[in-house]
């Protein structure tokens, strides 16, 4: 049976784009005392909770805030009360398959959002290739040197997580956890396979516009967490924003466009006003072809121009569009 190879193209950009210089090349992987460090074990905390029936969730964490769809067959139960907790689980089938955790006081045990790459790499194996083997085939990931320093993974048990890292600070920004099947499902890095791959449902139109309006909400959350993180005002959610986002999104995917100026309907501030949204400074972030809304919010987290845009202090409102794999975020502070 032949191999078969998939890797993913990416796009991100914001309004006055420049590129951002390379990420560091990641530290290297210790032996101590001449033996290979050994893989972590978790005891407590949300590592233990992948594979585990949603009434453990419930014991740990009580009731969601709000449950999303996403596009891959779980739901999300996001718990989003208290951004220095913030936890979003995925559920599947009844059973708890990924789990997205981003609040610095969150046990994610042997990990932990804050801590340094440089630890990371000293006290644990880092995985730059992964074999994994299902039912449906054999499937290898390779992570590129921008994926090992940026987007590590390190195994536990059976649980596969994925460190995202803010490269602006060497430290750990959020942890995604994922059940062997999940990580197949979402294909982060590139594959080759022998086999085929798992399903991923097929969305009617109504769920799609569901999984995106829970994408949306997803970034606005991840973005004011990461703006609380670095001591700055929350932003206030703006429907009127939103939906120039979202038109912006469409626009984009329909007419197989990627830019901040429509042919259409021009650039933001010319689309912002078109929908009567009076502005004092306004900034945007577009971005396309992600796995999902989280794994947008830290692309933009770890771009220069885009963190500034996020980052800025004197923006006060926030709106996010998405529609299918296209991302928009339109920043402003009302006249």
């Amino acid at each position: 049976m032949k191999w078969m190879f998939l890797f993913l193209l990416l796009f991100i950009g914001l309004y006055f784009f420049t590129p951002s210089p390379p990420p560091p090349s990641p530290p290297g992987q210790p032996e101590i005392n001449g033996h290979m460090l050994k893989e972590p074990k978790a005891t407590a905390g949300l590592v233990t909770l992948i594979g585990q029936p949603v009434q453990a969730v419930n014991q740990q964490l009580g009731r969601p805030d709000r449950v999303d769809p996403s596009a891959y067959g779980y739901e999300w139960w996001v718990y989003r009360r208290h951004l220095d907790s913030y936890v979003q689980v995925g559920v599947a089938r009844g059973k708890v398959v990924t789990i997205l955790a981003g609040g610095e006081r969150v046990n994610v045990e042997p990990f932990a959002v804050g801590q340094r790459l440089q630890t990371i790499f000293q006290t644990m194996p880092v995985l730059s290739n992964i074999k994994i083997q299902l039912p449906s085939g054999t499937y290898r990931f390779e992570l590129s040197e921008q994926d090992y320093s940026t987007r590590p993974v390190v195994k536990v048990g059976a649980v596969y997580a994925q460190l995202y890292v803010d490269r602006f600070t060497d430290q750990v920004a959020a942890v995604r956890l994922m059940d062997a099947e999940t990580f197949v499902k979402l294909r982060p890095y590139e594959l080759v396979y022998r086999g085929h791959l798992p399903d991923v449902p097929t969305l009617s139109e109504e769920q799609q516009r569901m999984v995106d309006a829970g994408n949306a909400k997803q970034i606005f959350d991840w973005t004011n967490l990461f703006r609380r993180r670095h001591q700055l005002s929350v932003l206030a959610w703006d429907d009127d924003a939103a939906a120039a986002a979202a038109k912006h999104s469409r626009d984009m995917h329909d007419h197989q466009f990627f830019s901040h100026k429509s042919p259409r309907y021009g650039d933001l501030s010319e689309r912002l006003q078109a929908l009567h949204i009076p502005f004092r400074v306004a900034g945007e972030n577009i971005a396309a072809h992600q796995v999902d809304g989280v794994e947008v919010a830290i692309g933009w987290l770890n771009s220069e121009k885009h963190r500034e845009i996020m980052m800025n202090r004197e923006f006060t409102h926030l709106g996010v569009g998405v529609y299918g794999d296209y991302y928009t975020q339109n920043f402003f502070t009302p006249r």
